[in-house]
């Protein structure tokens, strides 16, 4: 269910501000629930040096912003933006150059905080669009329109609010990701601060792990919790991976 306008003012008011861009995650904590390694995830906010094959050295900029630039910690919406990214590279293996170039187009025709969030992006592997105004618009080459289909796959895993926004991520549940993983595990920033849940129970994956570390069965935890032991199950893989891939 989508938070209507009330509700949001409602919930902000508690918060002090958005919680969508409370920084809440480290970067180790982040790189673990989203499967992916550390120093990538680190390099996409921090920027890195790194040596070309001429023998020069270059700088990456980074792509994704953080709430406080003197706090190592992502908000919800960085979250979002490296999952769209990691997702674009991991999956599709869009060239980075493209993605670059998407991102500098969008900062100039549609000026937003969070570009990698905001936009409803899809890719046919090779370039990234958006729809606008009921074209599809090539936003790796400059705003070029497109009338053929593209591919949205995995950018779906994100729920969004009556702004467009996301509210919740359904992360990949396993370190190599496919576009056809279900659904059972979320990221709400409302939900047990922001840590990865159990979708049909809201209960905390990292709950379920160490109840079940501490010699539980699967049966036992899926009775407690009334739901079925393969989704005790894909929070058990989904702790397991992620703890791998940091």
């Amino acid at each position: 269910m989508k938070p209507n306008k009330i509700a949001l003012r409602q919930i902000t008011k508690i918060y002090g501000q958005d919680p969508r861009e409370i920084p809440a995650y480290s970067i180790l904590q982040a790189s673990r629930y989203l499967k992916m390694p550390f120093e990538t995830l680190r390099s996409w906010i921090r920027g890195r040096h790194y040596p070309t094959k001429e023998g020069d050295t270059r700088y990456f900029e980074p792509v994704i912003f953080l709430p406080e630039e003197n706090i190592p910690r992502l908000s919800f919406m960085n979250l979002v933006e490296a999952h769209v990214l990691s997702g674009m590279r991991r999956i599709e293996n869009v060239p980075f150059y493209k993605v670059r170039h998407a991102l500098e187009y969008l900062k100039r025709e549609f000026p937003s905080k969070h570009p990698l969030a905001d936009q409803l992006f899809q890719t046919d592997g090779v370039d990234l669009f958006i729809e606008h105004l009921g074209q599809i618009i090539n936003v790796s080459r400059n705003g070029q329109m497109e009338m053929r289909e593209v591919v949205e796959k995995y950018l779906r895993r994100i729920d969004r609010d009556f702004k467009n926004l996301p509210v919740r991520l359904y992360p990949f549940l396993k370190t190599n990701p496919t576009d056809e993983e279900p659904r059972r595990v979320v990221i709400d920033p409302l939900l047990s601060f922001g840590k990865p849940v159990l979708a049909v129970v809201g209960v905390p994956t990292e709950v379920i792990a160490e109840r079940f570390y501490a010699h539980e069965t699967t049966d036992q935890l899926a009775k407690d919790y009334g739901c079925t032991r393969e989704e005790i199950e894909e929070a058990l893989r989904y702790e397991a991976s992620a703890r791998r891939a940091a």
